[in-house]
C-alpha cells in the first residue's frame, strides 16, 4: 500500500532535512512538506530534499490562510489527489519517531484510524516537565468527558488514516486552526463510526526550535469540544 505522511512546517529549517531522511528509510513512504511560508527558510531546504529524491518527497508551499489546521486541509487534498492509500500526519521536531511509522501503519490493516498514543499501555512522554504531562492529561479527559470519543490519546497528532476516511471528513466545514483541530477531525471520524485504534508510542519533547503553543491555542483548544458536540451531526458522505 502507498503511504504518505504529511508534515506541516513552520520555522523547522533544523529538523525538517533529517526528519524526511529518516521517514524515506521505510520503502513504502512517500513525503509530503506542508511548509507556512516559513521565514527561516525551512521551505528552501525543502525543496532542496525533495530535488534529491524525486518522485519520493513533494513541497506544498502555502502563502496565504496560514495555521496548522489549514496546512493540513491544504496536506489532505493533495495526498487524497494523488491517490495515496494511507494518509499519515506527523510532526516535524521529531517528537514523533519516524521509527514508529511503521507500527502505525500495520494497524490501519484493521482500523480507518490509527492513532500513536502515548497514553496506552507502552505509550510515554520523554523529556517534558510535570506541569505538561499534567495538563497534556488533563486536556485528554477533558476532551473524553465532553465528547465521549472513547480515545485515551485524542490529542495526539501522530496519526494514520485509510484515505476513504479522510474523503469523508467534511474539511471545508471545519472550524478549528490550532492543535485543536486534531480533535475536531477525530470526533468527526467517531461519529461517522470510524474504526478508531490506539498504538503505542514513546512522545519526545522537541530537539531544536521553539513549541507552537500558545495560550490562543490553549483558549481554542478549551472551547471546541463545546462547539463539536453543539454542531448538527454529519454524516458519511454516500458512495457514488
Amino acid at each position: 500500500m502507498s503511504v504518505t505522511v504529511i508534515v506541516p512546517t513552520y520555522n523547522e529549517r533544523d529538523n525538517i532535512a533529517l526528519l524526511v531522511e529518516r521517514l524515506l528509510e521505510h520503502d513504502e513512504v512517500n513525503v509530503l512538506v506542508v511548509d507556512d511560508a516559513s521565514p527561516d527558510g525551512t521551505g528552501a531546504v525543502a525543496d532542496a530534499v525533495s530535488a534529491q529524491h524525486p518522485g519520493r518527497v513533494e513541497v506544498l508551499h502555502r502563502t496565504s490562510n496560514r495555521g496548522f489546521g489549514r496546512s493540513y486541509v491544504d496536506g489532505i487534498r493533495h495526498a487524497i489527489a494523488r491517490r495515496a492509500d494511507l494518509i499519515c500526519q506527523m510532526d516535524a521536531d521529531f517528537s514523533h519517531d519516524p521509527a514508529q511509522l511503521p507500527a502505525l501503519v500495520a494497524a490501519a490493516a484493521r482500523a480507518d484510524v490509527v492513532i500513536g498514543s502515548r497514553y496506552v499501555a507502552g505509550g510515554g512522554v520523554v523529556n517534558w516537565k510535570k506541569r505538561r504531562q499534567l495538563l497534556s492529561r488533563f486536556a485528554n479527559a477533558y476532551v473524553r468527558a465532553i465528547t465521549h470519543v472513547a480515545a485515551r490519546d485524542c490529542t495526539s497528532g501522530y496519526r494514520c488514516w485509510r484515505r476513504e476516511a479522510l474523503e469523508s471528513l467534511p474539511l471545508d466545514a471545519f472550524v478549528s486552526d490550532g492543535y485543536s483541530f486534531l480533535v475536531e477531525m477525530l470526533f468527526t471520524a467517531a461519529r461517522q463510526g470510524r474504526r478508531i485504534v490506539e498504538v503505542p508510542i514513546t512522545y519526545v519533547e522537541r530537539r531544536e526550535g521553539q513549541s507552537k503553543m500558545s495560550r490562543a491555542v490553549i483558549f481554542e483548544s478549551a472551547i471546541m469540544p463545546w462547539r463539536l458536540i453543539a454542531a448538527p451531526k454529519r454524516a458519511r458522505p454516500t458512495a457514488r
